[in-house]
């Protein structure tokens, strides 16, 4: 079985080789580069399989870095870590709403950096279904491609957005609170709060335009995916 690659985006030269020190350490075959123009380019020349992405580069913005990343077909699905000195909550949630699938805040501990890219890495895609595709309503979940379509349009989403639909569809009407969503999508004991859960779900109601609508909170507990012939917690009948 092959490494899993990782690319480093680090403009802090110690500090990147020191993480692929650590990270090579533990298996992984790591790829550095040092501002946001080099990290797309060696993206979209071989796409890791995890992205360490600082938020403050020289030139072209880490969060710039984060958004081209995730509108290219070839790297929409490549989960990323975001690593900043930013530490505010709203900084974390802004990471989110760009596509992080995680945010370490620097000062770090290298452990804790390699245990999230460890729950990161594992996340298996169809953890919530056996099937490869989900349909409801206008809208269609092929795993195998890893592509949402409604209404037969191609919808862009981030790794974990596409991980969250895919639980609540898979659900088949059934509520899943935050900490169950939390469970499928990212990991049991993920440090991802209830806040963060929900930047996720308001982003991909947006990307899902009309058919956002199927998305439904469950005030006090958490959300489904119906379609308006169903009542709230009723599955529909399996296809």
């Amino acid at each position: 079985m092959s490494q899993p690659s990782i690319l480093i985006v680090e403009d802090e030269t110690d500090l990147a080789d020191l993480l692929a020190y650590h990270l090579e350490h533990e298996g992984y075959a790591c790829r550095r580069v040092g501002d946001g123009e080099r990290a797309l380019a060696e993206a979209g020349r071989r796409p890791p399989d995890l992205v360490i992405l600082d938020r403050m580069l020289p030139g072209l913005s880490g969060d710039e870095v984060a958004r081209r990343l995730k509108r290219d077909d070839r790297t929409a699905a490549t989960p990323i870590i975001m690593l900043t000195a930013k530490a505010t909550d709203e900084d974390e949630l802004v990471g989110f709403a760009l596509g992080a699938d995680d945010y370490v805040r620097k000062p770090f501990s290298v452990k804790l950096l390699l245990a999230r890219v460890a729950a990161v890495l594992r996340r298996p895609e169809a953890r919530e279904n056996a099937r490869e595709v989900l349909s409801a309503g206008t809208v269609v979940l092929d795993h195998g491609r890893h592509e949402v379509r409604v209404a037969g349009q191609a919808v862009a989403l981030t790794a974990t957005e596409f991980r969250i639909l895919g639980a609540l569809m898979a659900a088949r009407g059934r509520v899943l609170t935050r900490a169950q969503l939390i469970d499928l999508v990212i990991g049991p004991g993920a440090p991802v709060t209830n806040r963060a859960m929900d930047v996720h779900i308001a982003s991909l109601r947006k990307k899902l335009g009309s058919a956002g609508e199927l998305v439904h909170t469950v005030r006090g507990v958490g959300y489904s995916f119906r379609l308006p012939e169903q009542e709230p917690g009723v599955p529909l009948d399996s296809a």
